[in-house]
């Protein structure tokens, strides 16, 4: 049997030692396998150092870990895993629950994400949040930085856009350091790209901490959002994991009233 991976709550570290015990090979002896020195192994185990995607599964495949349990590995490292499956693949009882946390925010928009920004579903509210941008970027798959840094999006509307959107694109940019993905590193350099052409600059603007504030104009005035993330952790079906909830709240009196009568058909 292979050793017990109790879901994505044990650090990636326990998790490797834990299958380098089961195939009974020293530190070292796994550290000459993987040409890796045995010290970065052993700090990986005690989470001394973070691996990146490409040395968990380093080690994955010369501890032959099954393909299942390597998605795992990632997962307990903060990756996404390299054979995904589609969100609407889950349980339906768990996609039941996503949704209800989608539709307890009405009538403020929230939104399910993947660890790309994609759009995985929204509630109802959140389609006020896209008026007047451009049909093709709103072709799945969409793309939440896309949708917002796009001069056809959403980026003319948002009256702090360096500091909302160079929040959003330094997440991106530590995201893509640490875990390789190209398709991150591609995203990266377009908004960049969208972001350097409406004249906003490379460095990220001072501001906001782990609260955003959105300010976002429409034809009933300025709209000002608190902007917050929830990441879908350990859930038992793999489908959802490594997901997050992005939830935009009213941070005034007029985006409140504006909403609520959005929520009554208003």
């Amino acid at each position: 049997m292979p050793p017990r991976l109790a879901g994505v709550d044990e650090p990636v570290g326990v998790l490797l030692r834990a299958w380098r015990r089961r195939k009974s090979l020293s530190q070292q002896g796994l550290a000459e396998a993987a040409a890796v020195s045995a010290r970065h192994v052993s700090r990986v185990e005690t989470g001394l150092a973070h691996p990146t995607p490409e040395m968990i599964l380093r080690l994955a495949e010369h501890l032959d870990v099954p393909q299942p349990e390597r998605d795992r590995l990632l997962l307990a490292g903060g990756y996404a895993p390299r054979t995904p499956v589609a969100p609407e693949a889950a349980d339906p009882v768990v996609l039941a629950g996503v949704r209800d946390l989608l539709d307890a925010h009405l009538p403020h928009p929230a939104l399910l994400l993947d660890d790309r920004w994609d759009l995985i579903d929204a509630n109802a509210a959140a389609a006020e949040l896209l008026v007047g941008c451009a049909p093709h970027l709103l072709e799945p798959p969409v793309n939440v930085l896309r949708l917002t840094t796009h001069p056809d999006g959403l980026a003319r509307r948002v009256r702090n856009l360096p500091q909302w959107a160079g929040h959003l694109r330094e997440q991106l940019r530590h995201r893509a350091e640490r875990t390789g993905d190209a398709a991150q590193v591609a995203l990266l350099a377009e908004i960049t790209g969208h972001l350097a052409g409406l004249g906003v600059p490379p460095a990220p603007a001072a501001g906001p901490g782990p609260v955003l504030v959105l300010e976002l104009e429409s034809d009933g005035g300025v709209l000002r959002f608190v902007s917050t993330s929830t990441r879908l952790t350990g859930p038992a079906d793999r489908a959802v994991a490594g997901l997050h909830l992005e939830t935009l709240l009213p941070a005034d009196e007029r985006t409140r009233a504006r909403f609520a009568r959005v929520g009554l058909g208003g």
